[in-house]
């Protein structure tokens, strides 16, 4: 068959003579780097795959295109089996009280230093590929690279845990991600698998009120707080040794969101928590948190009515106060996602000479399995020198070969003790890592549980009781929810007998939210159940900052708006170092009453109220009855008012806001109220809740 010609009429549109190609290749030449291949071969055509003739098959000695798909089609690692779905960012610590009396570790006693960090947050039960906003416990993890080597303080924003040992970690993972022979539900602990474990595990009880309370539900991952969880040593030169604990204070506060609101952050950004860091980061803000920590003896720790190296129970601060000792500020985000948040390798081993580790069973498993999960993650043993993980202060050793392996170590000698060659590593003991010598125990082998482990009822009621009537039917709330989506009955009333326990009026609350009758007689626990002082300092919603440093205001505007207000509110939010979006019925923005146009930084259908933190409505009053009439408008405010945010309406608003049966309080200001509604942002206003939603 005859070649076709092409005329010059059916030329493509973009087809070019020979000497413009060539200028224009010059011009991209100039602009841009050749693309090659892996060996560095410049490319010619990345479009086309090298063919035989010109409907012929494709050739296999195309190595450009082998190349290009084969390392497409080996680009995705491993996901973390917990903790996949994370974002992280760079920064610095910076120690402010030497602990000098108490640790060799420099990190912990030499003050005034400025030490690089990486610090990635998480969700813990969800894919990669899921959402940032579930119910769900958050992971807190924190590589300081220190001079002497790096320190990983791997936590969460939850100071306990669901176990007491290891062994048990499989099985409450297993029972809280997806159910094997459905692969649902993803990121989420209401089904029958995880309650069915919870139900027969009340260790985890402790924790389930946590779980549940909003601590769960957090604002961002700039207002969390952070916790090490397990009891720690600090050895000093003597080798003396002190119980530590380490905790993470958002400089913001802590901050959460209501239930609705989450659902509703769900379907309007995946990436919400993602976005905010982002977004904070490139607006040249920089989150902060001070670690502090509480520090105890042996003898302290005797006194306690419960056991410090049990993970399932909190020393709280009324008992030990925690002692501010420095600060992290993160200021920089990874230049390649991947590069640096989806391989960096965390692992609670990883500690400088000073710090050492207690013998909590749960600690002493994670010891070994953040190493062994990451052997697998990212190729081998050779993971350390992926930069994310790679020390900051000099290092050397033996260890040689493998996959990956970069560091070209060179001479003969790849072994200790060795004669053969200067300047060979070599043990130091001065300078390295020593353990602290702990006496032995008595008694014979064995998988004996500690007695002092036993009480898992105690801390579970002090929480619980310590928390203010709202954040507690919250937690009732979160208890019927879940557990209506429990399918077996027998699990259910299995729960409420648990609940019942901790505190009768809890298991009540919860039964008649599940209508569940009769009421199942109480769990016996298997020790005496304490009524232990309460800790005030577990709560949020009396401990929130009032402040507007981080928060995002959002002003709806429409053609005519009064440019005056518009200007009064955003000068006075921002004043006060709030974020303020404008948002309009079209994404081209408006154009105001003093004929100045306003870009939109969002349009009104695709950024749901429930996005920030307050709103204000500055309309004429012709377009607040046409948005009166639209759904989407309806919804922006009742959400606002339903998740018991301040909201600024002008008389145009007013329209919308009586269509959608919001009934205005406290919390509805004029816009002309500027210093009125700056003040009610900083909040929320819970004594509307119950108005709004019937809570367990």
């Amino acid at each position: 068959m005859a070649k076709p010609k092409l005329t010059k009429a059916a030329q493509p549109k973009n087809a070019v003579t020979t000497g413009q190609a060539g200028e224009l290749q010059q011009q991209a030449d100039d602009m841009h780097p050749v693309l090659t291949t892996q060996q560095g071969i410049p490319v010619a055509d990345n479009q086309n795959t090298l063919k035989a003739f010109e409907h012929g098959p494709a050739l296999l000695e195309d190595f450009i295109l082998r190349e290009k798909i084969t390392h497409f089609d080996h680009e995705r690692i491993p996901e973390r089996i917990v903790h996949a779905r994370g974002s992280a960012a760079h920064g610095y610590f910076e120690l402010s009280q030497s602990l000098s009396q108490y640790t060799v570790a420099k990190v912990l006693s030499e003050t005034g230093k400025r030490i690089p960090v990486f610090a990635r947050f998480s969700t813990v039960a969800g894919g990669a590929g899921s959402v940032d906003t579930p119910r769900d416990v958050r992971g807190f993890a924190v590589k300081f690279y220190t001079e002497e080597g790096n320190w990983d303080l791997v936590g969460n924003n939850i100071p306990v845990f669901f176990i007491q040992d290891a062994m048990k970690f499989p099985d409450v993972v297993h029972s809280v991600k997806m159910e094997p022979d459905r692969a649902f539900p993803q990121a989420a602990s209401a089904h029958d698998t995880f309650w069915d474990f919870i139900s027969l595990t009340p260790e985890s009880l402790h924790m389930i009120m946590w779980t549940m309370s909003d601590r769960t539900l957090p604002r961002s991952y700039r207002t969390m707080e952070g916790f090490g969880v397990h009891s720690f040593r600090l050895v000093n030169a003597q080798g003396d040794s002190t119980f530590v604990k380490f905790h993470w204070r958002p400089a913001l506060g802590i901050q959460s969101t209501v239930w609705d609101e989450a659902l509703k952050l769900q379907a309007a950004d995946n990436d919400y928590h993602r976005r905010d860091l982002f977004e904070t980061l490139q607006a040249g803000q920089a989150p902060a948190w001070d670690l502090c920590v509480q520090l105890f003896t042996e003898e302290e720790a005797a006194q306690l009515p419960y056991d410090h190296l049990d993970p399932t129970k909190i020393i709280p601060e009324e008992v030990i106060p925690l002692q501010k000792i420095g600060r992290m500020v993160l200021d920089r985000w990874p230049d390649n996602f991947f590069q640096d948040t989806e391989q960096v390798a965390f692992c609670p081993a990883n500690v400088p000479p000073g710090i050492d580790f207690t013998n909590d069973p749960l600690l002493q498993g994670r010891l070994f399995s953040y190493l062994d999960t990451q052997l697998l993650r990212l190729g081998g043993p050779n993971f350390t020198q992926i930069p994310i993980n790679a020390p900051k202060c000099p290092f050397a050793n033996n260890q040689r070969d493998g996959f990956m392996q970069m560091n070209n170590p060179k001479g003969r000698v790849n072994y200790e003790p060795s004669s053969l060659e200067t300047g060979t590593p070599r043990a130091s003991q001065e300078r390295g890592f020593q353990s602290f010598t702990e006496p032995a125990g008595q008694g014979g082998k064995g998988r004996p549980r500690p007695e002092s482990f036993a009480d898992h009822y105690s801390q579970a009621r002090m929480f619980y009781r310590s928390q203010t009537p709202i954040e507690q039917a919250h937690m009732a709330s979160a208890l019927v929810f879940e557990l209506s989506k429990v399918e077996t009955p027998h699990v259910r009333s299995a729960m409420v007998s648990h609940l019942l326990v901790i505190d009768e009026d809890l298991g009540k609350r919860v039964a008649k939210g599940l209508a569940l009758s009769p009421l199942p007689a109480p769990a016996q626990p298997a020790v005496p159940v304490q009524d232990l002082e309460l800790s005030p300092a577990t709560r949020i919603i009396d401990r929130m900052k009032q402040t507007l440093e981080g928060r995002c205001v959002a002003i709806l505007v429409d053609d005519g708006s009064n440019a005056q207000s518009v200007a009064a509110l955003r000068k006075a939010l921002e004043a006060e170092k709030a974020m303020v979006k404008i948002i309009a019925p079209k994404i081209g923005g408006a154009t105001l009453s003093d004929g100045k146009h306003v870009p939109a930084d969002g349009r009104l259908e695709g950024s749901p109220s429930a996005l920030f933190d307050a709103v204000a409505s500055v309309l004429p009053l012709e377009a607040g009855e046409r948005l009166a009439k639209e759904a989407v408008a309806q919804d922006w405010f009742r959400d606002a008012f339903g998740h018991l945010k301040a909201i600024a309406a002008c008389k145009g608003t007013h329209k919308i806001l009586k269509a959608g049966g919001v009934k205005p309080d406290g919390g509805v200001f004029d816009p002309e109220d500027v210093k009125g509604f700056v003040a009610g942002a900083k909040q929320r206003f819970w004594d509307r809740e119950p108005t709004l939603r019937n809570l367990a």
